[in-house]
Order: structure tokens, then C-alpha cells, then sequence
């Protein structure tokens, strides 16, 4: 195990757009975190969209509008869907994908929840091989902590940290990671302090992730509290230029 360090990986480079934002605040209850964010789209690489932990029963009209303010602002949208470790079927979570294609038209898929054992490779395998069949190209898995290495294999992005920051300071890094980009791992961090957060870019590196997201929020829901940066008055998002896609799954 080790603690990493940027630049040493193959094709190791800052991400211009790094922050993968999970966005779980309602555009009703809160419509300023969902305007910043569309206006930060410059720094934004996705938005994770989770309008009822997954695509719900029926489209939401205000997540409809969040869904088109931000696609015209030129920010990507993950459409949330858990997995529950690999005991929801194949067929539940497509039909989750289909929902979000029906409705919102995302442009990939949040499979949370994701298992990190050898054991359900070829069922998260089968899943991304439908996901992009829908369409939704990108296809970002979050166990949350290191996997086993060969979901790297067929994912874009793999989350390898969900946790608080006081943990995300003390994560040691497995050598397996060398083999792969920066930009194919992800940190998601909660309980942040303002200087954890301003941070997270170099802190995220350090631990061999190209993307990352850190907020103060904390209990049940931190995501439901935005980052300090996109509160921060932004340049106008139109400009913004579209996220290259990083390969489909390809190291």
C-alpha cells in the first residue's frame, strides 16, 4: 500500500473539469445550490442526479427544469441508481436506466452502492455493457472504498473513497492504481472543514484520484450541503467546454 503521488501514473494530468458533484438536494427546496452549480459547469465534470434515490415512480417537474438548466449550462448528468451491493437484479436496474432515459435524457449512469469483490465483476460488467447500450455513455461505479482491480477495467471512473475527511487524510492507496490514470478514480468527502475543501483537488491527487467533491455537509445526507467554491460568484457556464470521455472503461 501506499500514499501516492501525483504524476505518477500513465497519462497522468490535472483535470481541468474534476469536481463529480453529487447533487442531493431538492431544486425546490433548494434552487441556488443547482443555479451555482450550473454556473461553475467550467469546473463541474458530472452531476450525480437523484431525484428520489433513483429516477422515482414518475418525472418530478422541477427536476425536469434542473435537468435542462444545467444540460444547457453544458454540465453532464449520472443519473443515480443503486445497486445495493449486487442484490438488486440486472433487470431493476436497467429499467432505473430506462426511467432516466425517459425522462431527464442523462448522459450516464451513478451505480452506488457497488459491490468491490471478484465475485460480481461480470454482473456489474453486464450493467455498464446496458447502461451504454441506453446511452448513458459514462458509466461511474462507487464502492466506495478500493476494489477489486478489474472493475477499473469496464468502468470510466471508479469511486475509491466515499467517506469523512478526517478518513480521507489517513487513506493509504493500493499499488494496483499505478496501472491506471488519475482521471479513472474519484473521492467523495464529507465533514470537510473550508480548508479541507478548497483543498481537495491537491488532497485528491495525492491519493491518485482525478476527480473529486468535498463539502461540510454531514449526517444522513452531507450531499444535500453544496461546496463553499460554487457558492462563489461564477463567469457565465455557456462557454463551458463539453467533458471528453474518458475511454469507456479503456486504460
Amino acid at each position: 500500500m501506499t500514499t501516492g503521488e501525483p504524476g505518477d501514473g500513465p497519462g497522468d494530468e490535472p483535470v481541468e473539469r474534476c469536481l463529480l458533484v453529487p447533487l442531493y438536494v431538492h431544486p425546490g427546496a433548494d434552487p441556488a445550490a443547482w443555479e451555482a452549480t450550473a454556473a461553475h459547469a467550467a469546473s463541474v465534470a458530472w452531476v450525480v442526479f437523484n431525484p428520489a434515490s433513483g429516477p422515482g415512480s414518475a418525472p418530478q417537474p422541477e427536476f425536469v427544469e434542473a435537468a435542462a438548466l444545467l444540460s444547457t449550462a453544458g454540465v453532464p448528468l449520472l443519473g443515480y441508481v443503486d445497486t445495493d451491493y449486487g442484490r438488486r437484479s440486472h433487470h431493476e436496474v436497467v429499467a432505473d436506466i430506462e426511467r432516466y432515459q425517459d425522462w431527464y435524457r442523462i448522459g450516464g449512469v451513478f451505480l452506488d452502492q457497488a459491490a468491490a469483490a471478484p465475485e460480481l465483476l461480470a454482473h456489474y460488467r453486464r450493467l455498464a455493457v446496458a447502461a451504454r447500450s441506453l446511452e448513458a455513455w459514462q458509466v461511474v461505479l462507487n464502492p466506495g472504498t478500493h476494489p477489486d482491480p478489474g472493475y477499473t477495467e469496464f468502468a470510466d471512473v471508479v469511486v475509491t473513497f466515499e467517506g469523512d475527511a478526517a478518513c480521507h487524510r489517513r487513506l493509504l492507496v493500493p499499488e494496483w492504481t499505478m496501472d491506471f490514470p488519475e482521471r479513472r478514480f474519484a473521492h467523495l468527502v464529507h465533514g470537510a472543514t473550508p480548508e479541507d475543501c478548497a483543498g481537495i483537488r491537491e488532497s485528491a491527487r495525492r491519493h491518485r484520484a482525478g476527480y473529486c467533491y468535498a463539502t461540510p455537509g454531514s449526517g444522513d445526507n452531507p450531499w444535500s450541503v453544496v461546496m463553499p467554491e460554487l457558492l462563489l460568484t461564477a463567469a457565465p457556464a455557456a462557454s463551458a467546454a463539453p467533458v471528453v470521455r474518458t475511454g469507456q472503461g479503456t486504460a
